[in-house]
């Protein structure tokens, strides 16, 4: 691909995610709310008034109103931009990495539940079960479709892989929030989380499950303690795990996975 057509996909990419980030921002403010997201059309949650199409341009127009609403003056959230933002980023970054192949949509559809989850679970400490739930129905059926996710042509060996995936991604989390039941005799992990990392294997497949725990683990860990430090929070504090989970995701989705056999085989060598 030259240089002019690898730019005009990377355009249409970026303004294909800031679109679908448009629409994500609908699905993290109502389906918390039990809200339908097609009825009513987009409106201000602090005065009612329906939004405007040029008002609801993604990015521009949250720039354009200075992220304010243009009848109540009220602030608009940044998270609006940032997801948009985001998702317009990572649809390039699939792109980059994987072509036009039959992976990226698969990978696409991945980013978007995976930003949902996310910031759904950054606000409420949830993560909606249409992703958790969905995600692991879905795993099997796409990799029954699409074999290349598991590096394979075979449709019983990637459906095999899946199905791993899934099983070791719940199973070991839900082993860790048993152990913390029963060990501090409370819930220490949401099963919002122990279901989104069964999703993830079940995308993924098994291979991808070691990399996930330990880099989200990492994560997690770290801002914790930070906040912590920081004053914002305590060792009773519920800190969200989802959003860890599903950035070491996106990097496995984005070059991790060479990255781990890369280390693995050091390890080996060693």
């Amino acid at each position: 691909m030259d240089a002019f057509w690898h730019f005009y996909f990377d355009l249409i990419f970026f303004l294909l995610g800031a679109c679908i980030g448009s629409l994500l921002n609908v699905c993290i403010h109502r389906i918390p709310r039990e809200e339908s997201i097609v009825r009513p059309r987009s409106h201000c949650p602090h005065c009612g008034r329906l939004i405007a199409w040029y008002d609801n341009i993604p990015l521009l127009s949250w720039m354009l109103l200075r992220a304010r609403c243009r009848h109540c003056g009220e602030p608009i959230s940044p998270r609006y931009a940032l997801v948009e933002l985001l998702t317009a980023l990572l649809f390039v970054a699939v792109f980059e990495v994987h072509g036009l192949t039959a992976v990226t949509p698969v990978y696409l559809l991945a980013v978007f539940g995976l930003i949902l989850g996310s910031f759904v679970d950054l606000e409420h400490l949830i993560i909606p079960d249409r992703v958790t739930i969905g995600g692991m129905v879905l795993g099997p059926v796409l990799s029954l479709l699409v074999p290349q996710l598991h590096g394979t042509a075979d449709r019983f060996s990637s459906l095999l892989q899946s199905l791993a995936g899934l099983a070791a991604g719940y199973g070991f989390l839900w082993l860790v929030a048993a152990a913390g039941r029963r060990v501090f005799r409370k819930e220490a992990m949401g099963y919002g989380d122990v279901k989104l990392l069964g999703a993830v294997g079940g995308w993924l497949g098994a291979a991808s499950i070691p990399f996930v725990i330990m880099v989200s683990s990492l994560a997690g860990s770290v801002v914790g303690i930070a906040l912590i430090i920081l004053g914002g929070r305590n060792l009773q504090s519920r800190i969200p795990y989802g959003p860890w989970i599903a950035l070491a995701a996106l990097l496995w989705m984005l070059g991790g996975s060479d990255l781990w056999w890369a280390y693995v085989d050091w390890v080996r060598g060693g």
